[in-house]
């Protein structure tokens, strides 16, 4: 592939039972990219998503904006390497009390605001999971979800056609460390970037002589002027 278009999946349903559902928001906000790629007369050549409900969720938002193809469907494949890692299990380690999901709502709803209240613990639980050396036994640990990214990305990357278009819909934790791994070598600036990636926005990859290089972040312009659909969680 030449060009790799990240995509983060719709607004999930935050404090739902179902988490992995995209909310009402989440579908349109799909939509509206899909109707904002054909506008630009953007059709992909490939797509690839995550293994969870809310990547295949947006895929299909994404495609009905799209509207009729004029040719066939691009083929959606399914790669598990694209998937978030396990935030409820890094945050119940982080607050075993959390463990409970009705305690869980109680807490953050006490506090006024629920979705800064999670924000917060949430990211003291990711700071403890990147810097574990020893002690909690984390199902998947973070240098481990790094490198199955990586290794995501680059099977994108050896996809036909050679200078086609990928659109890749998976997680902000992902598309954090492509950028992350692409920008400084690492996984050094991810928990910057994981905070601030919008739901369905794109992070474009370019395949070049050198490698992959990063050209945009986070872009989110189908999103301007419909405040309501700016979410970032």
């Amino acid at each position: 592939m030449k060009q790799i278009l990240l995509v983060r999946h719709g607004q999930a349903s935050f404090g739902a039972n179902d988490y992995d559902a995209l909310s009402e928001t989440g579908h349109e906000q799909s939509r509206v990219l899909g109707r904002a790629l054909g506008a630009a007369g953007l059709r992909p050549d490939v797509v690839v998503r995550g293994g969870q409900r809310r990547h295949e969720q947006t895929v299909a938002g994404i495609l009905d904006g799209l509207g009729p193809p004029t040719g066939d469907q691009p083929v959606v494949g399914v790669d598990p390497g694209w998937n978030e890692f396990d935030f409820e299990q890094v945050v119940e380690i982080h607050e075993p009390r959390f463990r409970s999901r009705e305690v869980m709502i109680a807490d953050l709803a006490a506090t006024g605001r629920p979705r800064q209240a999670f924000q917060e613990i949430f990211e003291s639980a990711t700071h403890r999971w990147t810097t574990a050396v020893d002690g909690p036994d984390y199902a998947e640990s973070f240098p481990a979800f790094a490198s199955r990214v990586v290794a995501a990305l680059q099977a994108v990357v050896g996809l036909r056609p050679e200078r086609g278009t990928a659109l890749v819909v998976t997680s902000g934790g992902p598309i954090g460390i492509v950028a992350s791994h692409l920008i400084a070598g690492d996984t050094s600036i991810w928990p910057a970037l994981n905070r601030v990636v919008v739901n369905t926005s794109i992070t474009k990859v370019i395949r070049g002589g050198r490698g992959q290089t990063l050209v945009s972040f986070n872009s989110h312009q189908h999103l301007e002027g419909a405040a309501q659909l700016l979410t970032y969680r």
